[in-house]
């Protein structure tokens, strides 16, 4: 979910602890458990104003995506004569990635599929990456990451309290991708990452930067046992300038210029290829969907729900009263619930009584460890500034 990385929003400044007055979002279900959220005099949040302000002018999908997205296949495949591939897609088995493939090869490309094995696939995810590979005709290359390491700096990110511990998982993703294309001089990452179903962004709080190789290595500093000698860790720089600038190498997005809406994208890869939905965005991991599920809200209350259908809301696929109805369910249910606790634990190699003790234990968040929060914001500021930078707010 590297999407989380790209935005800092004016507005967030250090966040006050305080309580206030809870108040939602009179057009999305964003709500004030997004501490930094502001309302305008109508009741509408800075989210979806932002969007209609800054997002959606400046998105285009009609004929303009269409030329500047065969503009930029043609420039692929001009960088990938002579090669096996001209591009890498990483496929986590979800809807978006699974969509970017199908698009990709509709558009005359050749990528490489990349998937990150960290050892939480579920085997819809597997049998989704399977179906399209052998119905397009594609290569799949899978790394798969040190279980020990991975596992040890999960722990540790549990330990720490800090609501992100998806962290080790993701920063894998990217790190891993980007480290196979710079050795095989790969120009071109395609990202499933979108404005259609993620122009809302989660809360800097909710979710921290998952680059940040800084904070990654003082939480593993403070609670892991093991070295990271084979877990990969890349870091802002490194994939914001070094690769880009230097080594020519560009992550695209282009599901950013064409027509992509969820519902109807779903229904094309059920019916073509026998691809299989999920109930929830990300639950194509075991993990993510115990962190997303049931961990956020739980022990935090952060419902990343609201983020998914607040984005869905603003892009005109979804309805609020239909978003409140489902808000009313918890994504897991109790049975559910036990079920992935005890998978987690026994995953982990730890009892459940001690994944228990982490979520009655203190809760900390991304300030109370070292950061480069100052390079994500002043990196978001140039970008924006340059206009290489959509995004919602963050």
């Amino acid at each position: 979910m590297e999407s989380s990385d790209t935005c800092v929003p004016e507005r967030f400044e250090q966040l006050e602890v305080k309580m206030r007055n809870y108040q939602i979002c009179n057009r999305c279900v964003m709500d004030t458990t997004d501490r930094a959220i502001v309302f305008d005099v109508k009741g509408v949040c800075d989210h979806c104003n932002t969007f209609e302000a800054k997002v959606k002018p400046n998105w285009h999908t009609d004929q303009r995506g269409e030329r500047k997205l065969r503009q930029l296949v043609n420039t692929i495949k001009a960088s990938g004569k002579g090669k096996d591939f001209d591009c890498i897609i990483g496929m986590s088995g979800g809807i978006d990635s699974s969509y970017l493939t199908y698009i990709a090869t509709e558009f005359g490309l050749r990528p490489l599929v990349f998937h990150v094995d960290a050892g939480w696939n579920s085997q819809i995810a597997v049998n989704n990456i399977e179906k399209l590979i052998d119905n397009l005709g594609l290569d799949l290359f899978t790394e798969v990451i040190d279980w020990q390491e991975i596992r040890d700096l999960q722990l540790a990110y549990f330990k720490s309290g800090v609501p992100h511990i998806d962290t080790p998982q993701d920063h894998a993703f990217f790190a891993t991708m980007y480290k196979f294309a710079e050795k095989h001089d790969i120009k071109y990452i395609l990202t499933g990452a979108n404005l259609s179903t993620e122009c809302i962004r989660n809360p800097i709080e909710w979710m921290y930067y998952q680059s940040d190789s800084i904070q990654l290595r003082d939480i593993h500093s403070k609670f892991g046992t093991r070295p990271l000698v084979n877990y990969p860790v890349t870091s802002i720089l490194r994939h914001k300038i070094w690769l880009p600038y230097v080594k020519g190498i560009k992550v695209v997005r282009p599901l950013n210029m064409v027509e992509y809406d969820k519902a109807a994208a779903v229904k094309l890869l059920t019916e073509k290829f026998g691809w299989q939905p999920y109930p929830q965005k990300h639950f194509e991991s075991r993990f993510t969907r115990f962190y997303e599920g049931y961990w956020l809200p739980k022990k935090f209350g952060f419902d990343t729900r609201k983020v998914q259908y607040a984005s869905l809301i603003v892009t005109g696929q979804m309805t609020r009263e239909d978003a409140l109805e489902k808000l009313k369910t918890p994504a897991l249910d109790d049975r559910t619930v036990k079920q992935e606790f005890e998978y987690v634990a026994n995953k982990l190699e730890i009892s459940v009584a001690e994944l228990e003790g982490y979520m009655d234990a203190p809760n900390k968040t991304y300030r109370d460890y070292k950061s480069q929060e100052s390079i994500y914001t002043l990196g978001a500021k140039v970008m924006k500034a340059l206009g290489l930078e959509l995004g919602g707010k963050r």
